[in-house]
C-alpha cells in the first residue's frame, strides 16, 4: 500500500471524532493550551490527551513546550495536501 494512502488515512480517521473536530475548530483561530481547551470541552485531562495524541499522530496538530505549559496548533499543511488530495478525486 502506498504510504500517500496510509497518510491521508491516519488524517481522516483523526477527523472521524466530533471532539477532535470541535478541538480543530478551536485551534483554527490560535493556539491554545491544554487548560484553555479544557475550559471549552466537556471531557477530562484524560480524554484530552488521547485526542491530542491521534491528531498529533495524524500530523494535524503540533505542540510546542512553553515553560510548564504545552501549546498546539493546527498544522496547516495537512489540511492543504488533504484538500489537494481530495480535489484528484473531484476532477
Amino acid at each position: 500500500m502506498s504510504k500517500k494512502y496510509v497518510v491521508q488515512a491516519r488524517i481522516f480517521k483523526a477527523m472521524s471524532d466530533e471532539n477532535r473536530l470541535r478541538i480543530l475548530q478551536l485551534l483554527k483561530d490560535r493556539d491554545y493550551n491544554a487548560g484553555e481547551l479544557l475550559d471549552e470541552m466537556d471531557f477530562g485531562q484524560s480524554t484530552l490527551s488521547h485526542h491530542m495524541k491521534v491528531l498529533l499522530q495524524a500530523g494535524v496538530v503540533r505542540s510546542r513546550k512553553n515553560g510548564k505549559w504545552t501549546y498546539y496548533a493546527l498544522q496547516k499543511p495537512a489540511f492543504q495536501g488533504m484538500i489537494e488530495w481530495m480535489e484528484g478525486y473531484l476532477s
